[in-house]
């Protein structure tokens, strides 16, 4: 029996929306050169893209954001609603955090910087289509930078204010809590008059209230005269 040829590889439709001369006559020269890629699509800006997007079914589109009519967001989002297989990758000279969520959010799967040469551009179309998320090194460390924030330890919560007041401030609040005016609590207490003043003052700032009632209440709310 002859040997079968091999088979070739299955040709990807991509489209290419680029504002900029140089880049855009880059992208197509480089889909042209791939045996197995074929250019779908061109467009300069956002307006021409939406326009063609509808009649242009794609295996993969790259998208600019900064056009000089709009967002390359809405693209992005356009293509997403009549293309829903499509694999979108980003092209961009913009490698903010901002830039790369909202276009992750609006259904972007990979995100390129334009310092990629041609050939890595070109295989990372194919590793995208085949279910990668091609992403630009520097933009890479922001996203990981970001999520290790948000999985980062929560700063320890404030003391409660029963492991706030001392010794002395407790027992001047169960003075307090059963009705005994400054001068006994002083002499319950074997203080001063001005002491107490000072301890029931420190007592307000901690517990946040500003009359002995207000004290009272927060001191039971708290746990604090629960004895």
């Amino acid at each position: 029996m002859p040997t079968p040829a091999p088979s070739s590889p299955p040709t990807l439709r991509v489209g290419v929306v680029e504002d900029d001369a140089a880049s855009r006559e880059t992208l197509v020269a480089m889909i042209a050169a791939q045996p197995d890629l074929a250019l779908a699509l061109v467009a300069t800006g956002r307006a021409e893209a939406l326009d063609l997007l509808p009649h242009a079914p794609m295996d993969v589109l790259l998208v600019d954001l900064g056009l000089p009519d709009g967002s390359g967001l809405d693209v992005i989002r356009a293509a997403r609603v009549q293309w829903p297989d499509c694999s979108i990758l980003v092209s961009t000279i913009f490698g903010d955090e901002d830039h790369v969520l909202r276009s992750i959010e609006a259904g972007a799967m990979g995100y390129l910087l334009k310092d990629v040469d041609a050939a890595e551009l070109a295989e990372e179309i194919r590793n995208l289509h085949a279910g990668g998320s091609p992403i630009s090194p520097m933009v890479a460390r922001k996203i990981l930078a970001r999520a290790a924030a948000s999985l980062a330890p929560a700063s320890e919560p404030a003391s409660e204010p029963s492991t706030l007041l001392s010794a002395r401030e407790h027992e001047v609040l169960r003075y307090v809590s059963k009705g005994f005016t400054t001068e006994e609590t002083a002499s319950a207490m074997g203080v001063s008059r001005t002491t107490v003043l000072t301890f029931v003052r420190r007592i307000y700032a901690k517990l946040q209230v500003n009359t002995r009632a207000e004290a009272i209440h927060a001191a039971y709310k708290q746990g604090l005269l629960a004895d």
